[in-house]
């Protein structure tokens, strides 16, 4: 197996979470076995698996294609410890003496023994889940090949669903424990949160992103927990939301009572739609901090920039009853950045995002109600940038964006937003209205093209649509959103 020089110890955590007692100086737990090495967390590509745990290995096991072959593969790989590789590529890398084949593998270079093993009878496509939960006691391998005991002590092992078969069973057989994240991000639940911030761990799979991606969702898991559990806005629970200001009714649901009333109202409505979800259902507030105006004003800007404090009333209110608050601009001719800056102590607070409301963004010349306005993407990144620093450097959770769409125009260079922010849930909102027929158009629409760090939002008007959706109607949306909230 692989050895690093550079090894670094490990915590008490991890040798107990390896089955041992401590670690000691040089990487060894307290028996005097080694634990692989690792300079910190790390993110290993599905193919590159087998070679990062392993330098090199007598025996091998090459699976062909078929579920079946591919079911039957992982169990003698788990079973006799050692690697399982999709195809012949690893094997002049790790050098074994014997193969064993399991159904039609395609071309093995010479050198090797082969040891033909037929497919197993269950021709079900084996899961990353499944892998997870192999005992290799339990397993039967092949007859005249000996289990191999693991070298090193392994690291927990970050898998996902689309984590390759033949990755997740080479680190089981290697004696890890694998933790299957259905979101490949180490904040998606309080253990995996908990994981990586007490020991180092590996990742594989391309899809946890780059090594410095994954290194700052690493740092973002130290910074607490949102409703709901885990580090992540979404997914790992959804929301339902009232939209509003505090000036009153006319601005939204939100507004019509005071906030500890408006907090009840939402919970109401909560109740609701968690009968159909098992994942936590978190009640939020949408509040308009800034509002277009039909006249210039003294800034000449066509709107009305809110006093923070006159919204702590309803933010204190929402986050007390285990809620979310979002902050909503409609920048009129002055920009979304300068108005955020504006509501930067609302925006260190932990359950504190942020909205941005492209039909109220002005042009130059242009008043509100005139046209529907419109945001370039330079405008949303130079926001997204901003607010990314912003939870860095105050150590905090991952905040949501949302951005407000029910026209293309609306944003028209969307492909160039940049989403690839670990400090940031991007959230699309559907802002439709109408009768069912024109708000499924908008959705679908909107949806056309989209990047997939994109969460989706959805919108039900008390007044405008014809008739609202019920919870069980909303919930029927495909996809189902993640944030619901009544205007």
């Amino acid at each position: 197996m692989r050895r690093l020089a550079a090894a670094l110890a490990m915590t008490t955590t991890l040798a107990m979470a390896a089955g041992c007692s401590t670690a000691t100086e040089d990487n060894s737990t307290a028996d005097g076995s080694p634990r692989l090495p690792l300079d910190s967390s790390e993110v290993v590509a599905d193919a590159d698996t087998a070679d990062r745990i392993f330098d090199t290995a007598d025996v091998v096991v090459l699976a062909g294609p078929a579920p079946a072959e591919q079911r039957r593969a992982v169990e003698i790989a788990v079973a006799t410890g050692v690697p399982l590789l999709a195809d012949a590529a690893g094997l002049d890398r790790l050098e074994p003496s014997r193969v064993i084949a399991v159904g039609e593998t395609g071309p093995i270079p010479e050198g090797p023994e082969i040891i033909a093993a037929p497919a197993g009878e269950n021709a079900e496509p084996v899961t990353v889940a499944e892998i997870a939960a192999l005992n290799p006691a339990e397993l039967q391998g092949v007859e005249g090949v000996a289990a191999v005991e693991p070298e090193y002590v392994m690291p927990p092992v970050l898998v996902s669903p689309e984590t390759s078969v033949a990755a997740a069973a080479t680190a089981r057989a290697a004696g890890a424990e694998l933790t299957v994240l259905d979101h490949p991000d180490p904040r998606l639940t309080s253990e995996s949160m908990a994981l990586v911030t007490e020991q180092d761990v590996l990742a594989l799979g391309e899809q946890f992103g780059s090594q410095e991606r994954f290194d700052r969702a690493v740092d973002l898991a130290a910074n607490g927990e949102l409703p709901g559990g885990g580090g992540l806005v979404f997914p790992g629970r959804r929301m339902v939301a009232f939209y509003g200001h505090p000036w009153g009714g006319d601005l939204g649901v939100m507004g019509e009572q005071p906030p500890a009333e408006a907090v009840a109202r939402v919970q109401d409505h909560i109740q609701s739609y968690q009968a159909l979800e098992e994942q936590p259902v978190v009640p939020a507030f949408e509040i308009i901090v800034t509002v277009a105006s039909a006249s210039p004003g003294a800034d000449g800007k066509y709107t009305n920039v809110g006093d923070p404090a006159e919204f702590t009333g309803y933010i204190d209110a929402i986050t007390e009853a285990g809620g979310y608050a979002f902050l909503d601009l409609q920048p009129g001719q002055a920009s979304f950045l300068e108005q955020a800056e504006v509501y930067e102590e609302l925006l260190k607070r932990p359950n504190v995002g942020l909205a941005l409301d492209p039909e109220w963004n002005l042009q130059p010349g242009e008043q509100p109600l005139q046209r529907v306005g419109h945001a370039e993407a330079a405008e949303i990144n130079e926001v997204a940038d901003w607010l990314a620093q912003l939870v860095r450097e105050n150590n905090l959770p991952q905040k949501g964006l949302i951005v407000h769409q029910f026209q293309m125009q609306m944003l028209r260079d969307r492909e160039q937003i940049n989403t690839d922010h670990p400090e940031l849930a991007f959230i699309l909102h559907a802002d439709g209205h109408g009768v069912p027929d024109e708000k499924f158009a908008t959705w679908d629409a909107v949806r056309q093209g989209l990047d997939d760090n994109w969460f989706m939002a959805w919108k039900n008007f008390i007044d405008e649509d014809n008739p609202t959706f019920t919870p069980e109607q909303t919930y029927g949306i495909e996809p189902r959103p993640w944030f619901i909230s009544y205007q």
